[in-house]
């Protein structure tokens, strides 16, 4: 996936409160050649079924920061309308919004690696590490 010159990014989304992979989630990828230097919008995406965003682009040359933009509101606003539904007689959920309305994930690369980043997501937390 990487060259020598360039890294690679990948990523995907497993909501943690069901078990299952966050489908539908957009997702921007953002690069810079340096800590002082702008951040610049490569691409943008969602996540499909599997939680996976299978069409990010290739890093230019010369990267050395990502930062990965989750945008979770809207995908916890559409699960609250799931389990409200399955809930039909039940009492109203406690909290029905995102606590974490969007997640920004920001890491070092070095070219020719590939890097796998993993969002485990859940109405009031999350956690990330670099995946293989």
């Amino acid at each position: 996936m990487s060259t020598a010159t360039t890294a690679s990014v990948s990523t995907h989304i497993l909501d943690t409160s069901v078990g299952r992979p966050a489908a539908s989630v957009a997702v921007s990828l953002r690069a810079r050649g340096g800590g002082r230097e702008p951040w610049v919008v490569l691409g943008r995406s969602a996540t499909d079924p599997d939680g996976r965003c299978k069409d990010l682009p290739a890093l230019p040359e010369g990267t050395t920061h990502v930062r990965l933009d989750f945008e979770t509101e809207a995908y916890f606003h559409t699960q609250s309308q799931k389990r409200a539904e399955a809930q039909q007689d039940a009492p109203a959920l406690r909290d029905s919004g995102a606590f974490f309305p969007e997640v920004a994930i920001t890491f070092a690369v070095a070219p020719g690696e590939h890097y796998h980043v993993p969002l485990l997501l859940n109405p009031f937390g999350y956690s990330v590490y670099r995946g293989s």
